[in-house]
């Protein structure tokens, strides 16, 4: 943390103040601020356009912010690219092998390039590929694995050079649930017994219920960030949700009756309120002809997230011209 200007002793693996990046006149994140600590599992989420992208571009120093200030471990983003860079290991979101090698022949070529080499960089490389249980396919071409597979590798290839702090850009993009779980695991598994700091992008919800905290991104705004249960308690109580055929008039029909607020969502109807099983029989009884079904559950992030920003993690956000939104 910053005191009187400088950084205090043990700063945390991450920390951003008032962050802003614009693409022309097109704001991608505004004021962004947090810290994460050391040994932390962080994972950002929101839906693409949100921001993650770009903020994950700056942290990584490939991106140089329009305002404010990024620090890894107390370095700073702007004027120590080069030392930054020694602390962090990367895995982005698009593949970063080259799949016409094996994947020791991968890890062999990257660690070149942090000035490793010799027997030592083959001895650490293969024990990366062990540690992330691909060692048997080490003479394999990268193309011939399975993407699950692959994004062990990646990861392998990530922590080769010993970093302080791994940062992953949608680390799970590709895979099936049940690889999502096992990468998961594996991540908390490198945070407890290697203590290495992991920092990650997604809109899996999954993903990051698993994480230590959790901030939600919303059009390039840091809008809540905190432990899952902790976001989850900001909805007292259950999340209803209506489907009908005439949605909007059914919800001012429930909104007069009961004094609720439905929210408008896909077509359906979602309100929130204390013992959604009592309200579910109160509202079937009332309209027995508008409501098609009715069903109720504790609340999600993805819930919280719609509470908190008015938008579902599926809506995407692109800039006039038609071309992507900064993710």
């Amino acid at each position: 943390m910053w005191q009187n200007g400088r950084p205090v002793s043990s700063p945390p693996a991450i920390e951003t103040q008032d962050l802003g990046h614009r693409f022309g006149d097109r704001p991608a994140l505004e004021g962004v601020s947090f810290s994460v600590g050391r040994g932390e599992l962080f994972a950002l989420l929101g839906p693409n356009g949100g921001g993650k992208t770009t903020l994950f571009r700056i942290l990584s120093t490939l991106l140089v912010p329009t305002r404010g200030e990024a620090r890894v471990f107390g370095l700073s983003v702007r004027s120590a690219p080069h030392q930054v860079r020694g602390r962090l290991g990367v895995v982005f979101q698009n593949p970063a092998l080259d799949p016409q090698l094996t994947s020791l022949e991968n890890l062999l070529y990257h660690g070149h390039l942090y000035g490793l080499g010799g027997a030592e960089l083959r001895r650490r490389a293969l024990d990366m590929l062990r540690r992330l249980e691909v060692e048997d396919r080490a003479g394999d071409r990268v193309q011939t694995l399975s993407g699950g597979l692959r994004r062990r590798v990646e990861l392998a290839k990530g922590l080769l050079h010993r970093p302080d702090l791994l940062l992953l850009d949608e680390p799970s993009t590709g895979l099936d649930p049940g690889a999502r779980r096992e990468f998961g695991s594996l991540l908390r598994h490198l945070r407890d017994t290697e203590g290495v700091t992991v920092a990650l992008t997604t809109h899996f919800i999954e993903e990051a219920e698993r994480c230590d905290r959790v901030g939600f991104l919303s059009a390039g705004r840091l809008v809540a960030i905190g432990p899952p249960a902790e976001l989850r308690s900001r909805i007292a109580g259950d999340v209803v949700v209506l489907e009908a055929d005439d949605p909007a008039a059914l919800a001012g029909e429930v909104g007069a009756r009961f004094g609720v607020q439905p929210r408008q969502v896909d077509g359906t109807l979602h309100i929130e309120l204390a013992r959604g099983h009592e309200f579910i029989r109160e509202v079937v009884e009332a309209f027995p002809e508008q409501v098609r079904s009715a069903s109720f559950a504790r609340p999600t992030l993805e819930d919280v997230f719609l509470h908190v920003t008015g938008r579902r993690l599926a809506e995407e956000t692109r800039p006039p011209d038609g071309r992507e939104a900064s993710k």
